[in-house]
């Protein structure tokens, strides 16, 4: 009898929580979906109209695709450079984990508008003159991911039997690179997928590098929310169901993809 009265306390100390957290996404929607909403509890009519205005729109889609590009962009670069170097320290240089935890976490020390005044200096004239331009967004989300590709992939490397799995695959007549891409790579699907997925939430959020280091030059999703935040609050509503809806299929594609045999 306790269990049980212990279980329905516990299912509702959850449910108060669960509804704290999804009420105002759904006041998101019914606003995003409404014609008028002012005095009235609920709505005064629905519609699809922001949606269509929204989709419709040039600007948002440009901008939408621009985030793609150089969240995947950095993103990728980060994952090519992360992965080789973890397995380096993890294989033949143990020693070094403490070191790397400790610089992985550096781009945390540093606020995000006194690194972006930095990285303007630095690459407004030079030998790389990139500062306004996109390249300088990309290797900036390079930098801002490692702290999670790097956690994520080690607990992968820590959780495979790294020097057996090497060990057997040159037993067989495999050189290091080949035991590395057929042997341990694919045992590292699982924290690729959550590393890729962490990372892409968080970079496609991503406000104040991009409105600092290229503005409107190259406006990207959430620089686009905010220029078009004095637009109408239904038009806005619409754009962060859009950005939750993304968010959300990409979970739901990386859990399929993680849990795929």
């Amino acid at each position: 009898m306790q269990k049980s009265n212990n279980l329905i306390c516990h299912r509702i100390i959850i449910g108060i929580i669960v509804l704290i957290m999804v009420l105002p996404l759904v006041a998101t929607l019914l606003y995003s979906l409404s014609t008028r909403w002012g005095a009235t509890i609920l709505p005064d009519g629905l519609t699809l109209h922001w949606y269509i205005d929204l989709l419709s729109d040039p600007r948002f889609l440009w901008s939408f695709a621009r985030s793609i590009l150089v969240c995947a962009a950095g993103l990728a670069l980060c994952i090519v450079v992360m992965i080789p170097v973890i397995f380096i320290v993890f294989y033949s240089l143990p020693g070094l984990k403490k070191v790397f935890n400790f610089i992985v976490v550096l781009p945390f020390a540093v606020p995000p508008v006194v690194s972006s005044v930095g990285l303007l200096q630095l690459y407004s004239d030079g030998f790389l003159p990139i500062s306004g331009t996109f390249w300088i967004l990309i290797f900036t989300y390079f930098t801002i991911v490692i702290p999670f590709v790097y956690r994520s992939m080690a607990n992968s490397f820590a959780a495979v039997s790294l020097h057996d799995l090497m060990d057997a695959a040159r037993l067989l007549g495999a050189s290091t690179p080949q035991a590395f891409f057929k042997c341990v790579l694919p045992n590292l699907k699982k924290g690729i997928l959550s590393a890729v997925f962490i990372s892409f939430s968080i970079l496609i959020g991503e406000f104040v590098f991009a409105n600092i280091l290229v503005g409107t030059r190259f406006e990207t999703l959430q620089i686009y929310l905010y220029n078009t935040r004095q637009v109408s609050g239904h038009f806005t509503s619409a754009l962060v169901i859009f950005y939750f809806a993304f968010i959300f299929l990409l979970t739901f594609i990386a859990s399929r993809l993680g849990n795929h045999k």
